[in-house]
């Protein structure tokens, strides 16, 4: 008798595409609490317990021909816009419009997923991750992130690696 594959229990795109790559990783949730005051991967790192170096933020950017790339940093640092428009091969990049990031990834602000957008953007991935065990990013939704190997974010996403990130 065949086995039947039990149905898939991901909630978000993010976690789909995890499941459909088979990739291992952990969901982690918390209480996100709009009136916190400080920024959703600082609430994460704090709400989970864990070091806002291994806690990554996706921040969608606005290319010269108006295409959006997704730059993912630590929590602990900034995005370096030069930076990660030398990785992407142009000359600048700015941060997106909001509502623009909102309507091409098909996520929320603050649940925005470097995995699963709805147009899926360029990945450009901050080469710090690579020297850590596990990273965590947003799993698709405020209080939802997902613990992975970089090496698994960097195969699922297509991603470049670069130092993009300013301390």
């Amino acid at each position: 008798m065949a086995r039947q594959k039990p149905a898939p229990t991901a909630s978000t795109p993010a976690l789909r595409v995890l499941d459909r790559a088979d990739v291992a990783h952990e969901v982690l949730e918390y209480e996100h609490d709009e009136r916190s005051g400080q920024g959703f991967g600082e609430e994460a790192a704090e709400k989970l317990g864990l070091d806002a170096t291994v806690v990554f933020k996706t921040l969608m950017v606005t290319l010269p021909d108006e295409s959006l790339a997704a730059g993912v940093v630590p929590v602990a640092g900034t995005l370096d816009l030069r930076a990660l428009a030398s990785a992407l091969g142009v000359k600048k990049v700015t941060l997106a419009d909001p509502v623009v990031a909102q309507r091409r990834t098909g996520y929320v602000l603050g649940g925005i997923s470097p995995m699963g957008q709805r147009h899926q953007a360029a990945v450009v991935l901050d080469a710090s991750a690579l020297e850590l065990d596990h990273v965590l990013v947003s799993g698709g939704r405020r209080g939802l992130d997902v613990k992975l190997t970089p090496q698994d974010l960097v195969t699922v996403t297509q991603a470049r690696v670069a130092p993009i990130a300013a301390p």
